[in-house]
């Protein structure tokens, strides 16, 4: 069993930085993450997005902001395990904590910080038929590189503001954009509704039948009007539905944190209820603070909880360890 100072769960922008940071204690860190690549909802929901609201760029890819995180959480060295569920959490007799995954991994540590965003990030799917035969064949929950879409015929389901944003994003460099949408109501800025009937088909009242293609690849999706029953064929090659995103905290309820609803409550420490484990970010409410869920306030409660930490691991240690450029770990 692996012996840690601080468990950091979940790999998003937060917890990235929670890594960082803690690495920057002079803590050995072990970052364990459910999905398949670092980055969180950056590299998840919107990778070619831009993001203007993080300190030091007036503006940055998603994507670009993730691998930027990556490599600097990556500085001092971390284990890092993606893929791989944090399933339960368990306190040990002496005083430690153990997390184990769903992959038969369990590893004692004495603190853990929780940045587990809105969890482990799944797409809403529509049931309809052709759908799971042709997911990653033509058929997208979110457009991960926007040039892959270049010439195509492109069909995108669904109302709210990414179905538009991609819509208006690929329509310059699409063949062809056809959005549909089963009420006449789009839950999208209005300016940005406008522009989209400027340059994309839209078929309002109208949703997916069928995704039919060649066995390899989409070639024609079959639409229906729900209040006539109408239907219509289209020649694409490749569907976006737009429908939203889940996320699960899988067992993370019966570990005995004080939650409200999906939120970990925590105070100004960022400490939750059981000792050594702390919440920070999209999952942290912090008592008398209003929740602002912004990646900025997130790397924010992130240092605070990890050099609180340090203090728990350490209790010889000062919760301020200095400015990191008079840092000698930094002089080249």
């Amino acid at each position: 069993m692996g012996e840690y100072d601080v468990v950091v769960i979940g790999g998003g922008p937060v917890g990235l930085f929670g890594t960082f940071y803690s690495g920057l204690r002079d803590m050995k860190v072990l970052l364990v993450d459910s999905q398949d690549e670092l980055g969180g909802q950056l590299v998840t929901l919107y990778p070619e997005k831009m993001v203007y609201d993080v300190g030091g760029f007036a503006g940055i890819q998603a994507y670009d902001l993730a691998q930027r995180l990556i490599e600097q959480a990556k500085m001092f060295g971390p284990d890092i395990r993606i893929g791989e569920w944090a399933d339960v959490l368990e306190r040990t007799q002496d005083g430690m904590w153990v997390v184990k995954t769903d992959k038969g991994g369990e590893f004692k540590t004495k603190t853990v910080l929780i940045s587990a965003g809105i969890g482990k990030i799944t797409p809403s799917r529509l049931g309809a038929k052709g759908e799971v035969e042709y997911e990653n064949k033509g058929l997208y929950y979110t457009v991960r590189r926007k040039n892959d879409f270049q010439g195509k015929r492109i069909l995108i389901v669904g109302g709210g503001d990414s179905a538009v944003d991609w819509a208006l994003t690929l329509a310059p460099i699409a063949k062809e954009v056809t959005l549909i949408h089963r009420r006449d109501q789009f839950r999208a800025h209005e300016r940005s509704v406008k522009e989209m009937f400027e340059v994309a088909k839209v078929y309002t009242w109208h949703e997916l039948k069928e995704v039919k293609g060649d066995g390899n690849k989409v070639t024609q999706a079959v639409i229906f009007d729900n209040r006539t029953k109408e239907e219509k064929t289209l020649n694409v090659d490749s569907v976006i539905i737009s429908i939203g995103h889940k996320g699960d905290l899988g067992n993370m309820l019966k570990w005995g944190l004080n939650m409200k609803g999906r939120d970990i409550l925590v105070n100004a420490k960022m400490e939750t209820n059981l000792p050594g484990v702390y919440a920070v970010g999209d999952i942290a409410s912090v008592d008398g603070s209003p929740k602002l869920a912004l990646i900025a306030v997130g790397f924010g409660q992130a240092a605070i909880a990890t050099s609180v930490a340090k203090k728990f691991v350490d209790p010889n240690a000062s919760v301020f360890a200095g400015h990191s450029s008079e840092m000698d770990k930094f002089k080249k």
